[in-house]
């Protein structure tokens, strides 16, 4: 790997923007305040922001790629090459593709998680991001609970989150655009459809003894484990019990309360602050910032929202930027125990991103490094000319 001067530029070392330099050398920063030294390749810096990588422990436009459009699909392995650009191209440098196995067939079936996960896994050395697979259980998704028991027990999940949509599916019955949504994503007819949310709804006494039991194991692997869409303090209490200590997308601010008191980590996704609201009609995510109340933006279904809601929270005046960063980097590689990651420190992973910050709410991103490779440039005339390779190491050769 070749050694990166990064020259100048504001760089977030701790809690200040600071004027300095970086070095990289292999994976890693290897220096703070570094002279440029036999670095092969520079990157001026200058007049730029130099920050941490965006980490997203919760993403899902790759399905967007997978299924365009209802009922046209394309191959996983282009859908997750195209999936990765979009993520670099946006600063996330460590993206956590977040995968629902459902009851439902379709899209969202356990045998579409099973092929995401396996393309994953194969793809995974070509990927520019640091890509990891969090799987969401839905949980009268009774029929897979042996396969994800194997999955977690084998290493194969870096992230389980417990998901329970049931009543918003029943309820969604009687709406025909969003039934409509429903059956087309899935390929049923409407009536089989409809016979296959009887059936599931009718085991409904089994569900609480199944998420035991995958919690159980989850906490075997040491997998990090998420509760979603918590309605209430008590079943946030629930899930913490069971070890699920992040409180993903809490629907009130009771709720939330609940889980800041314990110290969980309290997720939201970044496209609400970036639209000035939930797309549900549920909690405001800067109100809960404002609050102390969430420590994780997540881009949720829009990759480029975690660049765009930091930037937008320190315009507002609600938080400065310093702040608002740690709600996409530092924030999420805590919560999913990333400690090699999140900031900009000596012997840490060296993700980082170069930003053009000249308009507040739209900022513009230069250059990406993911572990310690340059892979993504928009600006080349921030390149400096090549240092001349060292006699002692032309001779050598």
């Amino acid at each position: 790997m070749t050694d990166i001067f990064i020259e100048g530029g504001r760089a977030l070392i701790g809690t200040e923007l600071i004027e300095t330099s970086l070095l990289v050398s292999g994976t890693d920063i290897a220096e703070v305040d570094a002279s440029r030294g036999r670095a092969r390749l520079s990157i001026d810096a200058r007049n730029l922001l130099v920050l941490p990588g965006i980490v997203d422990l919760h993403g899902d436009a790759f399905e967007r790629q997978m299924m365009p459009r209802a009922g046209v699909d394309f191959p996983i392995d282009v859908a997750l090459a195209d999936s990765d650009r979009q993520a670099i191209s946006n600063g996330i440098t460590t993206v956590f593709h977040a995968t629902t196995c459902s009851w439902e067939p379709g899209l969202r079936s356990a045998d579409n998680a099973r092929g995401l996960m396996e393309a994953i896994e194969r793809q995974r050395p070509q990927f520019a991001a640091d890509t990891r697979f969090h799987l969401r259980h839905e949980t009268y998704n009774l029929d897979a609970e042996a396969e994800m028991t194997q999955w977690l027990a084998e290493g194969r999940v870096d992230l389980f989150a417990f998901n329970d949509h049931m009543d918003g599916t029943v309820a969604d019955m009687a709406k025909p655009r969003k039934r409509n949504r429903m059956v087309e994503r899935t390929g049923l007819s409407a009536e089989d459809f409809d016979k296959l949310v009887d059936r599931v709804v009718a085991r409904a006494a089994e569900v609480p003894a199944s998420v035991s039991r995958l919690a159980a194991v989850a906490r075997a692997a040491e997998v990090r484990m998420l509760s979603h869409d918590d309605a209430t303090p008590a079943m946030r209490r629930e899930f913490r019990e069971l070890g699920a200590d992040i409180a993903e997308f809490p629907i009130n601010e009771e709720t939330a309360r609940a889980a800041a008191s314990h110290g969980d980590a309290i997720v939201y996704g970044a496209p609400n602050v970036v639209r000035g609201g939930s797309h549900t009609g549920w909690t405001k995510a800067s109100d809960m910032i404002a609050k102390g109340l969430c420590s994780v933006l997540a881009s949720d279904y829009y990759y480029p929202a975690q660049l765009l809601a930091a930037f937008r929270l320190a315009a507002d005046g609600m938080l400065p930027l310093t702040e608002a960063w740690s709600l996409v980097s530092a924030g999420p590689a805590r919560a999913t125990g990333l400690t090699d990651r999140g900031v900009l420190a000596e012997c840490r992973r060296a993700d980082i991103i170069l930003v053009d910050d000249t308009a507040p709410l739209r900022p513009r991103l230069i250059a990406v490094i993911s572990g310690g490779k340059l892979v993504h440039l928009t600006d080349a005339t921030r390149l400096l000319a090549t240092a001349p390779t060292p006699r002692e190491a032309v001779v050598a050769a």
